[in-house]
């Protein structure tokens, strides 16, 4: 065999094995800027729109709520299209979203802006799991990792660099709508995927996880995760500019919170791959989260850089790893991409409702107090919750025939 031959093949290989992460990548990183680039600008937007703190909330809470809704509807209106056409829709959903965003004037038109991105950015988020799992059988965790992190990565970028694209353009629309881009990108690369037989039709499978308890409790612990990372974008730039922080520094914030998030969504899957026990390491995540938000309460000014970015670690392990243990519950891909839709579908409701509770809380005590314990408290009852997860305990949890 020529050395020529060999290298071609060693390159093919290496191709057939990055390209399917690049994509997967990409589709991350599409997912996230149109809830965090509203934060660090929301008192530029409060001014400008007159919304309150409360409304304001809605900029986060209906993306998460359409987030829980789409995977739920996922196995009925699912077949009506193939997969490719689903997510080829939600990607241009999320990139007219930001379009709109660049002209918008008002408080409710932006809030309904959010409500399409958040729809777009459901169905994507909804499909990518199981495409992760048929491309990448053998390699969940590392693969998990790499979406989980990409998608917390293209929140920190957006919530970096909003206020500074808003400055050099005068305005917060611009802030806002420059994250199209992303998505517009992302379609491209999802057209040039590479190439698989699959059915013309996204196949859902006929299972009724609502009967299933373990299903429950893994969508009850996914949405309780997901609602610090939920308040944390909304609210924390907020809490910044309370005690003296400028817009751009309340936005470098959440992308430190980020960079740890990244972090832990790589680190923790990768360090548990050699073992189905993720306790562990679920463990560090939900703990480390319970230090960053004592933090929060009893030392705020000194050291929020630091609490900032230990519960952004925590975040980014607790993500990546609760939809890995999903994943971890059924072997077959189709399943496996049903449960996690189910999770994802419930836990988002979940995650959708906590914000606004948190912007409740904010209003009627006039401190951020009252969330930081909210969540300490969510934190403290996942923490029971993880002595569940013991792999043995899967195949009885998830009998199909209660499902």
């Amino acid at each position: 065999m020529s050395t020529n031959h060999i290298s071609a093949t060693a390159r093919q290989s290496s191709l057939t094995l990055f390209w399917p992460m690049i994509v997967i990548a990409g589709l991350a990183l599409t997912l996230r800027p149109t809830i965090t680039s509203t934060g660090p600008l929301l008192e530029e937007i409060r001014l400008s729109t007159g919304i309150g703190l409360q409304a304001a909330s809605l900029l986060v809470v209906l993306p998460m709520f359409c987030m829980g809704v789409f995977p739920l509807l996922l196995p009925w209106v699912g077949k009506r299209l193939s997969e490719s056409a689903w997510i080829t829709g939600g990607l241009i959903a999320i990139a007219l979203a930001g379009l709109w965003r660049l002209e918008l004037g008002s408080g409710w038109t932006l809030i309904t802006s959010a409500l399409i991105g958040g729809t777009g950015i459901a169905i994507v988020q909804a499909m990518a799991p199981g495409v992760v799992k048929r491309w990448y059988p053998k390699r969940v965790p590392l693969a998990m990792g790499i979406y989980s992190a990409s998608l917390m990565a293209g929140g920190g970028i957006a919530a970096t660099f909003s206020p500074l694209v808003a400055e050099h353009y005068g305005s917060w629309q611009a802030g806002l709508g420059i994250w199209l881009i992303l998505p517009v990108v992302a379609l491209l690369l999802w057209w040039l995927r590479p190439s698989e037989v699959m059915e013309t039709k996204h196949n859902s499978v006929p299972v009724n996880f609502f009967k299933n308890r373990r299903a429950w409790l893994l969508a009850s612990y996914f949405g309780l995760a997901n609602a610090g990372y939920a308040c944390m974008i909304a609210f924390l730039p907020t809490y910044a500019r309370g005690l003296g922080w400028s817009a751009q520094s309340s936005g470098e914030l959440i992308g430190i919170m980020t960079i740890f998030q990244v972090i832990g969504a790589l680190g923790a899957p990768a360090l548990s791959s050699s073992r189905l026990d993720r306790r562990p390491w679920l463990f560090f995540a939900v703990g480390i989260q319970i230090i960053g938000f004592a933090g929060l309460m009893l030392m705020p000014e000194s050291l929020l850089i630091v609490w900032a970015a230990m519960i952004g670690c925590g975040l980014g392990a607790c993500f990546a790893l609760t939809l890995t243990v999903a994943l971890d519950h059924l072997s077959l891909p189709k399943l496996a991409g049903a449960l996690t839709a189910f999770v994802q579908g419930v836990g988002f409701i979940i995650t959708a409702i906590v914000p606004y509770l948190a912007g409740v809380l904010r209003e009627g005590t006039g401190s951020f107090q009252a969330v930081w314990l909210m969540l300490l408290i969510t934190l403290i009852g996942m923490l029971v919750v993880t002595t569940r997860f013991n792999p043995s305990s899967y195949a009885k949890a998830m009998n199909m025939t209660d499902i």
